[in-house]
């Protein structure tokens, strides 16, 4: 669906987008200019570390948004969260609280969460309903960053019960697309595959290896999709409840495996590793109310996606804007 014709209820605002600089932030960032927003403030960690509550009072200070939109994190893939739990928690826990305190300290118009698909319990009947985020642990190797990130929805909620403050809360699925992190050791599934296939078709190696046994499913959201549901729940949602952004189109790793290799031209044997972890079993997002609340579902098909990611990768991976 299209962004809506008569004037946005962000145009002429000053907005913070934390992250804005990174994957999701540059599809957010150009999204906030078609919508006329005054001015678009990215910090940068060398000036303002959000997890140091001094930075984050400074950066209000200095910047003076009317709206900020949380998108920076500290994150990786089933690897990454292994080596990293107890960082991972409290960079995410961290960076929220402030923000969200100094939020509501300095009257803040709005205040938009990203949550993550990591908060779901680990055996969330399918598809995957808003109603259904408290009911269960998540899945043990992701838990530590998707608690931290589903504290900042209790926290939201509660500033908004309590003083008033404004808040916006969505949970995109899995992304992917251009600028992706395609760094292997913190990459999340679909870059990582791309890469490994492309420089294995090059290098003319018989065969990738790949974590897990491939049974487990999951969904994703083109990264300009995603970037449309987040404004549309900004200009329309004033009470931090939890959306899903999806597309409800659930696949194998296996399955995925296979796509990749297809559309990267590898044609060697795909090896699996059945030592490494899967992560959780399932992810398929119920997004009708996404669909109802703010009038959005995503349009772009995911074959089309991956070729557009593929595309991207192939023609930047030897430049300096690649994520290496």
């Amino acid at each position: 669906m299209s962004s809506p014709s008569k004037a946005s209820p962000l145009q002429g605002k000053r907005i913070v987008v934390t992250g804005g600089a990174g994957f999701l932030g540059r599809a957010v960032c150009e999204q906030l200019r078609a919508r006329g927003a005054a001015e678009i403030l990215i910090p940068r960690r060398a000036k303002y570390d959000l997890t140091v509550e001094r930075d984050v009072e400074r950066l209000y200070a200095d910047m003076r948004p009317q709206v900020v939109v949380h998108l920076a994190a500290e994150v990786g893939g089933i690897g990454a969260n292994m080596t990293n739990p107890g960082r991972y928690f409290f960079a995410n826990m961290a960076m929220a609280m402030h923000l969200i305190e100094h939020a509501r300290r300095v009257g803040l118009e709005k205040f938009v969460q990203t949550g993550t698909i990591c908060a779901y319990p680990k055996f969330t009947p399918i598809p995957f309903r808003e109603t259904e985020l408290w009911n269960g642990y998540p899945e043990e190797t992701n838990a530590p960053y998707g608690v931290a990130k589903k504290a900042a929805l209790v926290m939201l909620d509660a500033y908004q019960r309590q003083y008033g403050l404004k808040g916006v809360y969505v949970l995109p699925v899995n992304l992917y697309g251009p600028w992706d992190n395609f760094n292997l050791d913190t990459s999340h599934v679909i870059p990582a595959l791309i890469r490994k296939c492309i420089e294995a078709r090059d290098a003319k190696r018989d065969h990738i290896l790949c974590w897990g046994t491939g049974t487990a499913s999951r969904e994703f959201l083109y990264v300009d999709d995603a970037a449309e549901g987040l404004v549309r729940a900004a200009e329309t949602m004033d009470i931090p409840e939890p959306i899903n952004l999806g597309t409800g189109m659930e696949i194998t790793i296996r399955d995925l495996v296979s796509l990749i290799a297809r559309l990267c031209r590898f044609e060697g044997e795909i090896r699996w590793d059945a030592s490494k972890p899967d992560g959780q079993p399932r992810r398929c997002l119920d997004v009708e109310l996404a669909a109802h609340r703010l009038g959005w579902r995503a349009r772009v098909g995911f074959e089309q996606g991956l070729r557009r990611t593929i595309e991207w990768f192939e023609s930047n991976r030897h430049t300096s804007e690649f994520r290496a």
